[in-house]
C-alpha cells in the first residue's frame, strides 16, 4: 500500500499497490510533475477512456488530489491492470526491482507524449494541405534521417546531460560526447557519502594497454584519460545507489549494506561549469530485506516541511533527525537492514517542494 500527502497533515491516504508503489508516491510528492500531469489530465478531455500508463497514471493522481477526506483508501485497478497487460515482469508475485520500475514509467509517458505530438503534428499538415505544399514538408530529414527528440515535460523535470571527455594523452586533443539522463546510478563504499560516490563517479580514469582509445587527430591508438561529468544538472535529481552487486563466487547477486551518508542539502560540484547546484531532499525508497530477490520497500517523504514515512497503509510522521536511520549498517553484518535505496533530491533556486 501507499500514502500520499494532500494539502493536510496528517494524511492517511493510502493507495492500494505493489512494493513498486513507492516509486508512484515518491512521484506524487513531486510536486511540479504532478501538477503538469494533473494539467495534462485536465487539458484532454478524453484522456479518461485512454488504455496506456500515462492516462492511467493521470486518473490515479487526479483521484487522490481530488479527495476530501483525510484518510482512506484507493485502490488503483486501472492503472495495475494496465501495468500487468502491458510488462510481463509486473504479472507475477515476484519481487520487482523499484529503479527498474522508475526507469519503466517514465520511458513510457515519454513514449506516449511524443505520439500524442506527433499525431497532433500530422493533423496539422493535413489540415492545411496548401501551406505544406507551397513552403516543403516541415522539419524534414534527410533520407529517412532521425526525428528530433520532443522536449516533454518529463525531460525538463527530469532529464540531465552527461559529458564524456577523452583526452589524448599524445596529442592533448579532447573529445566529447553527451548523453542524457533520467536519473544517476551510483557504485557504493563502505562508510561513504553521497558527495563521494559522485566524485567517485567523476574520477578520472587512465586508459591503457589493451583499454588505449583511438584518437582521430593521431589515427592511432593511444593512451588517453576519461572522465564522466555533468554538463546540465536536471530539476529533479535522482540517485539510485547501486546496493545490489552480482558475486562471481556466489553465482548470484548479494545486498551491500553499506553506510551512505545522504544528507538533506546537497551541493551538486561536478559539472562542467564548476559551479555548485544545490538540491533538497523530498524522498527516499527504502529497501528492506538482506537480499535482491526478496524483501519490502518503505518510503520517506517530505511533504509541508514535514517527513512522513509510509509502510504499505501505515503512514506517520517521523522527525527529521529519522531519515539518518536509513543510512545503512556500518558493520558487515546488521540487524538493521533498512537501507536507503532511491533518492529524490529537487534543485533549489526554481521554486521549493511543498
Amino acid at each position: 500500500m501507499l500514502g500520499v500527502g494532500l494539502d493536510k497533515l496528517p494524511t492517511q491516504l493510502a493507495i492500494l499497490m505493489a512494493e513498486w508503489s513507492l516509486i508512484v508516491k515518491a512521484l506524487y510528492f513531486c510536486v511540479p510533475f504532478r501538477d503538469q500531469l494533473l494539467d495534462y489530465y485536465a487539458s484532454n478531455k478524453s484522456v479518461g477512456d485512454e488504455d496506456n500508463l500515462l492516462a492511467c497514471l493521470a486518473d490515479l493522481f487526479t483521484q487522490i488530489s481530488s479527495q476530501k477526506k483525510k484518510t482512506g483508501v484507493i485502490a488503483p485497478k486501472r492503472f495495475v491492470q494496465r501495468l500487468k497487460k502491458q510488462n510481463e515482469l509486473f504479472r507475477s508475485y515476484m519481487h520487482q526491482d523499484a529503479h527498474e520500475f522508475l526507469n519503466f514509467l517514465l520511458n513510457e509517458i515519454v513514449d506516449t507524449l511524443e505520439k500524442e505530438a506527433q499525431a497532433t503534428k500530422n493533423d496539422q499538415e493535413t489540415s492545411s494541405p496548401a501551406e505544406k505544399t507551397a513552403n516543403g514538408p516541415k522539419n524534414a530529414h534527410a533520407n529517412g534521417g532521425p526525428k528530433e527528440q520532443l522536449d516533454t515535460w518529463v525531460h525538463k523535470n527530469f532529464q540531465g546531460i552527461l559529458t564524456n571527455e577523452t583526452r589524448c594523452l599524445r596529442c592533448e586533443t579532447v573529445t566529447a560526447r553527451d548523453e542524457t539522463f533520467f536519473d544517476l546510478s551510483l557504485d557504493i563504499e563502505q562508510n561513504s557519502s553521497i558527495t563521494s560516490c559522485l566524485k567517485n563517479f567523476s574520477s578520472t580514469e587512465t586508459l591503457n594497454a589493451e583499454d588505449k582509445f583511438f584518437c582521430d587527430k593521431c589515427c592511432s591508438l593511444q593512451e588517453a584519460q576519461k572522465r564522466m561529468k555533468i554538463k546540465k544538472p536536471p530539476q529533479i535529481l535522482v540517485i539510485h545507489l547501486k546496493r545490489f552487486k552480482y558475486i562471481e563466487q556466489l553465482g548470484r547477486y548479494k545486498k551491500l549494506s553499506y553506510r551512505v551518508v545522504f544528507p538533506l542539502e546537497l551541493k551538486l560540484s561536478n559539472t562542467v561549469e564548476d559551479a555548485d547546484s544545490e538540491y533538497s531532499l523530498f524522498a527516499v525508497v527504502v529497501h528492506v530485506g538482506s537480499g535482491p530477490n526478496h524483501g519490502h520497500y518503505v518510503s520517506l517523504v517530505k511533504s509541508h516541511n514535514h517527513w512522513l514515512f509510509f509502510d504499505d497503509e501505515n503512514v506517520e510522521m517521523i522527525d527529521e533527525s529519522a531519515v539518518q536511520t536509513f543510512f545503512g549498517s556500518a558493520q558487515e553484518y546488521s540487524s538493521n537492514t533498512d537501507h536507503g535505496y532511491i533518492l529524490f533530491y529537487e534543485r533549489l533556486g526554481n521554486g521549493h517542494m511543498s
